[in-house]
């Protein structure tokens, strides 16, 4: 374990991208961020009628307009005033998701906020962690929700459903390192299909019962929602599968800004979704018969099949707007210190926030796989898809109003009142989903708390590890003075010595090692500290900062290189920026050697921690990424000299 790399929770400005947004990278966003809750329409209507649910909604014309009148405002409530006017308004320098709201409430909260700051940020943790849990159980559930429409073309499918999925998801998650661009390019042009084709099948049904638009009219869903509330209630945990994805839409908003999403949304995603499911509500009002798959009997027999193929890539395509979601999730929780440092790909030139996160993208593999296995159907997993949902999006509302209130100095009772509508729609539907605990809703529930028991341990275990190692390693400038009048003298060879370290307070362990052990020192020497802001990204400009120790004149620089929680670090970049005259003389990077100090972990007696979190936070370790590669360090060039600390 390698912990050169800490957190400055300091206030650092940034600014949101703006400008004018192209329609290439509106098509790209079609392409990856829409496909969770574009696809909802698939199972939406008929997991609510579903009369093998263990609270069924019987199936009345009345019970038809209060369902599609709930979807559609819930839709309007949820996806569009919540995430799409609010909580996509509060971003980190155009990052968007839990862990940006996390960064935000970290800089903002002050000394009389600190205590509230501490829970919500918790709280917040825990919402990351159930996005986990969303990534695994969305591409489970759309891709075998699709593929089960082959029954309705031949029932003679339907023992191929289950290993057409598995194939299907494994090439998924086997084309993920190409990165999300080329994803979005090949994705996009499916995607503006499958809503054209979804809003053109909704008109189609709609037509036959045009009726069926004075469910547009909030008053059915209200009369449902009161008059009927028995049934109403438990209906709202399958109803909330039609905002599944509005999460993903805050957390991918990195890849593409709020500007492009928001208009994808209210030009084509919203009005599409919007006819399909009143179109779907019309079929049943003339044939309550189709409710074993309204979605796929809007459509004449002749367009079946390839309704099937098409709605299999676009679920293929939801699950990509969760797995990036993911991806991003992941990077900032190991930037911000709740992860261990993890091996990140940015596969994109142009785009930095575009990423591939290898440990991540195999994890999510096997536990979809394990889900497709254990549930075997779509209507089993939907007792579990709404719990992990309901509970994110309470959560990223919660936080969205703190902000607001902090932030923005909104006045107080604009921010109770709003809350309190907003909220309580939320804990409507969080409600609603607690009733199918036993169902599978306790699914999201265990992968969320398993997330968030090793999140919140690492954080505690890099505390430990950090004032452990702070002994060992001793004060830096007693030790650079101790170099003064080192007995026998140091022999000074030529070149740089970049020794990289925690921070400028104390010394590095490789470089008291390689003084006690060789008894050289090389003619220049720099002892650098990568300094992780919560901000997205760090202009050049802002990169490096030097502390001379009394000591320049002696070639010994101390050196701290800024950088956001977005950015992978590169050391020898970042040391090419360095102002010679403040160096006394140039650093050959090209020729510089780097020294890491590398930690073994080793469980100790300390009452530090629990010892199951101890053995949890040494399990952790193992999976952090090699840190000459991820610093950007030349391995030839490259030294890792270890020491042991215990927990």
């Amino acid at each position: 374990m390698d912990t050169g790399t800490q957190v400055d929770p300091s206030t650092h400005a940034g600014g949101g991208g703006g400008g004018t947004v192209r329609a290439a990278v509106v098509v790209g966003a079609l392409g990856v961020v829409f496909g969770d809750i574009g696809t909802s329409p698939i199972y939406t209507i008929q997991t609510v009628f579903n009369p093998a649910d263990p609270h069924p909604v019987p199936i009345s014309t009345d019970n038809v307009y209060g369902v599609v009148s709930v979807i559609f405002w819930s839709v309007m409530i949820i996806v569009t005033l919540t995430y799409i006017s609010l909580v996509m308004r509060v971003d980190n320098d155009g990052e968007g998701g839990i862990m940006a709201l996390i960064t935000l409430l970290r800089r903002l909260g002050g000394t009389q906020q600190r205590r509230a700051t501490a829970i919500l940020a918790a709280v917040g943790i825990f919402g990351a962690a159930l996005f986990f849990g969303d990534s695994m159980i969305t591409p489970a559930i759309s891709v075998l929700s699709a593929v089960e429409g082959l029954k309705i073309v031949s029932t003679g499918f339907e023992d191929w459903i289950i290993p057409i999925t598995v194939v299907i998801i494994i090439g998924l998650f086997s084309v993920q390192r190409h990165g999300t661009a080329a994803v979005g390019r090949l994705f996009g042009p499916v995607m503006i299909a499958w809503f054209a084709t979804i809003g053109a099948l909704g008109i189609s049904g709609i037509a036959r019962h045009p009726e069926i638009l004075k469910a547009l009219s909030p008053t059915y869903a209200l009369g449902f929602l009161f008059g009927h509330f028995g049934i109403a209630f438990f209906a709202l945990a399958a109803i909330v599968l039609a905002v599944t994805g509005a999460e993903a839409l805050y957390a991918d908003m990195g890849h593409f800004g709020r500007k492009a999403i928001t208009r994808g949304w209210l030009g084509l995603v919203l009005p599409a979704c919007a006819l399909s499911y009143l179109g779907q509500g019309a079929l049943l009002l003339g044939d309550q018969s189709t409710v074993s798959s309204p979605f796929f009997l809007l459509a004449p027999g002749w367009a079946r099949l390839p309704l099937v193929l098409l709605a299999t890539a676009a679920t293929v395509i939801a699950s990509q707007a969760v797995i990036t979601g993911a991806f991003s999730v992941a990077s900032q929780a190991a930037q911000l210190g709740y992860l261990p440092r993890l091996r990140i790909a940015h596969t994109s030139e142009s785009t930095i926030g575009q990423i591939y996160v290898p440990w991540i993208n195999w994890v999510l593999m096997v536990s979809v796989l394990t889900l497709v296995f254990a549930f075997r159907s779509s209507a089993a997993l939907a007792y579990a898809f709404g719990m992990a949902v309901t509970a994110t999006i309470t959560i990223a509302t919660l936080l969205y109003f703190y902000v607001a209130r902090v932030k923005w100095a909104a006045p107080l009772w604009l921010v109770v009142l709003g809350a309190v509508v907003l909220l309580s729609v939320d804990a409507l539907f969080l409600a609603a989903n607690l009733t199918k605990l036993v169902h599978g809703a306790w699914l999201p529930l265990l992968i969320g708390l398993t997330a968030f028991t090793i999140m919140i341990t690492w954080a505690r275990g890099r505390v430990i590890v950090t004032a452990a190692r702070e002994q060992v390693e001793g004060p830096l400038r007693a030790f650079v003075d101790e170099l003064q009048d080192h007995q026998p003298p140091l022999v000074r060879i030529p070149g740089t010595a970049v020794f990289l370290n925690r921070g400028n307070e104390t010394a590095p362990l490789a470089m008291r090692a390689n003084v006690e052990h060789n008894r050289v020192l090389h003619e220049h020497v720099v002892i650098l500290s990568l300094n992780t802001l919560p901000v997205p990204r760090v202009p050049d400009t802002e990169r490096t900062e030097i502390d001379p120790l009394g000591y320049a004149e002696d070639g010994i620089i101390h050196v701290t290189a800024h950088y956001g929680y977005m950015e992978t670090p590169n050391v020898p970049a970042a040391l090419r920026l360095l102002d010679p005259a403040q160096t006394e003389g140039p650093i050959t990077v090209d020729d510089a050697s780097y020294f890491l100090s590398k930690i073994e972990l080793k469980k100790g007696n300390a009452p530090t921690m629990a010892s199951w979190r101890k053995h949890l936070f040494i399990a952790t370790s193992h999976i952090t990424a090699d840190a000459a590669e991820y610093f950007g360090l030349p391995g030839a060039r490259t030294v890792i000299m270890g020491s042991q600390v215990e927990v």
